[in-house]
């Protein structure tokens, strides 16, 4: 399992045909073959390439999506 620093974890924002990855809770997952997640955005106020361990307790759903999306690595502080 690959381990990422946030700033390596910014590189994969889903731009210019770059991966989206998001962190959630210490792990690494990507989202860019999801459609909710076109071009690195989700729902117009969140972007790939970031932790978003804290958005995810005001989200409409659960952690458990992530279960049905690939986990990439770990986020290290």
């Amino acid at each position: 399992m690959k381990i990422f620093k946030r700033e390596d974890l910014a590189y994969y924002d889903g731009q210019e045909g770059r991966p989206a990855f998001i962190a959630f809770e210490g792990k690494v997952y990507e989202v860019s073959g999801s459609f909710l997640w076109k071009n690195g955005r989700h729902q117009v106020i969140h972007r790939a390439g970031r932790d978003l361990t804290e958005y995810l307790k005001d989200a409409p759903h659960g952690k458990e999506l992530l279960e049905r999306v690939k986990q990439v690595g770990i986020l290290s502080d």
